[in-house]
């Protein structure tokens, strides 16, 4: 179940990439804030992000994998943000709630 609230928030946060705010999800509270730190861009290959940003503190194995509308999902934990890879291309990274200094609670309205 938690995959698939995971993949549905990936899928939102893919629709609004344009968007100058980062959101994370903090204590099951989606927030938004502004993010200044660098990540991997969208397409990158696992080596590449592997050679720019070093290797991850976790690796999580794949998930789903099981037909072509469920490909293969990795996420990789660094300090500070989480990147997510559909097969071996980076399809988004999020801020983790470690390197959030304002926030600003959308769940709240403030």
């Amino acid at each position: 179940m938690q995959t698939r609230i995971l993949a549905a928030l990936l899928c939102g946060c893919a629709l609004t990439s344009a968007a100058v705010a980062e959101t994370v999800v903090v204590n099951d509270q989606v927030q938004v804030r502004d993010s200044q730190l660098e990540r991997p861009k969208r397409g990158t290959t696992m080596d590449q992000v592997e050679k720019q940003f070093g290797a991850p503190a976790n690796r999580h194995p794949a998930v789903g994998g099981g037909s072509q509308q469920q490909p293969p999902i990795t996420r990789w934990d660094y300090s500070g943000f989480s990147v997510f890879f559909e097969h071996d291309r980076v399809i988004d990274s999020v801020v983790t709630a470690g390197s959030m200094v304002s926030t600003t609670s959308v769940a709240s309205g403030t």
